[in-house]
């Protein structure tokens, strides 16, 4: 399932008008952290029980597909009836099994801003009011359990408001793409050279970023390598050009340290032709995906969906560290 099908789910809810809401949503991204003291507890209680008598209305939409048994980096997005993204107000989430039982919760939910410097924002970025602005992050235990659910709330001027019930189902490790402490994938990738210079054939960014210098697999297991599969021009999301956008400033700084390459998706840069065979040799069911790997070939941060200038840092600094 890609990750614009995943968002198509939240767009399919607000066409059909789901519920009224006085959330409001802006333009202007925070960067902050919930506290779950400020949401109610789930011990003892149902996800229907929780969410019972407030006003529902605001659209939870996952940016990520891969989920394990565990805990798990779970990122996602919230919006309007309007088709707005929410961003702002305190949000905690909650987990429960398919039916909403044996829900537990809350867990404090970090939102972080996609912005970049200015000489970074790409034209693909700043001529797109639906961009992506920032994402939610929430650490959720799953359980074994097969499906399950998972409601957000919002804290509104005071109010709470309850998201819709996301099903989530566990995926099937072995057709995941790899894992951190896996040896990455070694894939050959596109560069300036091997396109005659004609950079448009291999980037859908406008305009195109420089992070195709080198081919993967021959720096792979030499040097540290950020590797992000993203096509910042056919992602219906409007996830995949903030974080090219994100990639590229921090290529700015850690450039001399580690090799920065973006892959696109789509052959052609075509939907209709369907997916490069790197995108298949990764397993990769969604985009976009970043992946951190070490000097020794070996991934050590992997992230799907959104992501922070934070977390991206992080990633690197682990890739160089190591």
């Amino acid at each position: 399932m890609t990750l614009c099908v995943l968002l198509a789910f939240a767009a399919a809810a607000l066409a059909a008008g789901c519920g009224g809401s006085s959330s409001k949503s802006s333009s202007t991204p925070t960067t902050f952290t919930s506290s779950a003291r400020d949401f109610p507890s789930a011990q003892g209680r149902t996800l229907g029980q929780i969410i019972h008598g407030l006003p529902t209305g605001p659209v939870l939409a996952p940016s990520m597909s891969v989920v394990t048994a565990g805990v798990n980096r779970f990122g996602f997005a919230l919006f309007s009836v309007d088709r707005k993204q929410i961003v702002g107000p305190p949000v905690a989430l909650y987990l429960g099994s398919a039916s909403g039982a044996n829900a537990r919760g809350p867990f404090p939910v970090r939102q972080e801003s996609l912005a970049v410097a200015p000489p970074f924002q790409s034209q693909t970025v700043a001529s797109d009011p639906f961009a992506a602005k920032s994402v939610n992050v929430a650490y959720v235990p799953f359980s074994t359990a097969k499906i399950q659910a998972v409601v957000a709330l919002l804290r509104i001027n005071g109010k709470l408001e309850a998201s819709n019930a996301e099903g989530v189902q566990l995926s099937n490790v072995a057709a995941t793409p790899p894992a951190v402490g896996q040896r990455a994938i070694v894939i050959h990738t596109p560069t300036t050279a091997s396109v005659g210079g004609n950079v448009s054939l291999i980037d859908t960014r406008t305009p195109p970023d420089d992070m195709h210098k080198v081919d993967f697999a021959k720096v792979v297991g030499h040097r540290p390598v950020i590797l992000l599969f993203a096509t910042p021009q056919l992602c219906q999301s409007r996830v995949c050009g903030p974080v090219v956008d994100l990639v590229a400033q921090l290529e700015a700084k850690y450039g001399r340290q580690a090799d920065f390459i973006h892959m696109e998706i789509y052959n052609g840069n075509q939907v209709s032709k369907g997916y490069r065979p790197q995108v298949a040799a990764y397993r990769l069911p969604t985009e976009p995906w970043m992946f951190a790997i070490d000097r020794h070939g070996v991934i050590v941060a992997r992230i799907e969906g959104a992501f922070s200038a934070d977390e991206l840092e992080q990633a690197v600094q682990k890739a160089i560290a190591s």
